[in-house]
């Protein structure tokens, strides 16, 4: 992974392509979390084989992309009529291609200025949070995260008591969303060996470029009054 779904790590792709290169092994690196959000260099870092997700950049839902590079042959999975150069058979989602294209280009133009300005939104969630909420924990690596990636755990409360107060009036996760309908805590924080109570209480919120201000200040206070009451009511 170029950077974690969950909590946001950013991860040193540059290093890992550097090492993958040194012993001739092939490297995968899902970038869906990373690109628009944070430089990547596929041509100079050694990646062999780059995902990306169309939807994490503002492209449309159902398009997403394989960059490869020359000569590192693929099998088909899918096997037809030879399109994408005998890579995957299938008619070809055109306008997805064009908007995922045209995201690309715009996130070129926007990325900088973009992710500056989310940072600052989740900065001051945090802010507001930590101010209200005295035992807050921010999980992951906090120099190195994505902007828009703000991952909490309140302890000894459990997420399900919080997302029940809220899910009408904000969007909030547990986790990341391919794991939802998973019962089971956070392989990732576990992983992390962050201890069970913290776990328990894990949420994760999004920002982006469209959030404003004023979304930020309403989901501070929507999360700080849920937590008080589930804190009267224990």
């Amino acid at each position: 992974m170029a950077a974690n779904n969950e909590v946001g790590t950013i991860y040193p792709v540059q290093k890992i392509g550097a090492i993958a290169q040194k012993y001739n092994i092939p490297f995968l690196c899902d970038a869906s979390q990373a690109v628009g959000k944070t430089p990547l260099n596929f041509q100079d870092w050694g990646i062999t084989y780059l995902a990306i997700s169309g939807h994490k950049l503002y492209a449309p839902k159902g398009i997403g992309a394989l960059v490869v590079r020359k000569s590192k042959h693929l099998q088909p999975i899918i096997y037809g009529g030879g399109h994408q150069q005998g890579l995957r058979s299938g008619t070809l989602n055109v306008p997805g291609i064009v908007g995922l294209g045209e995201a690309c280009k715009l996130r070129q133009l926007e990325m900088e200025t973009d992710e500056t300005a989310i940072a600052t939104l989740r900065d001051q969630l945090q802010n507001l949070l930590q101010a209200a909420i005295s035992d807050l924990v921010v999980n992951g690596d906090l120099n190195n995260r994505l902007s828009g990636n703000l991952h909490i755990s309140i302890p000894d409360i459990p997420n399900s008591a919080i997302i029940a107060r809220i899910r009408n009036q904000l969007a909030i996760s547990t986790g990341a969303a391919c794991s939802s309908g998973v019962v089971a805590p956070s392989h990732v924080l576990q992983a992390m060996n962050i201890s069970e109570n913290i776990i328990e209480g894990a949420l994760r919120i999004g920002i982006g470029k469209f959030t404003t201000k004023a979304e930020i200040e309403k989901t501070s206070s929507l999360i700080i009054s849920a937590v008080n009451e589930i804190h009267q009511l224990l």
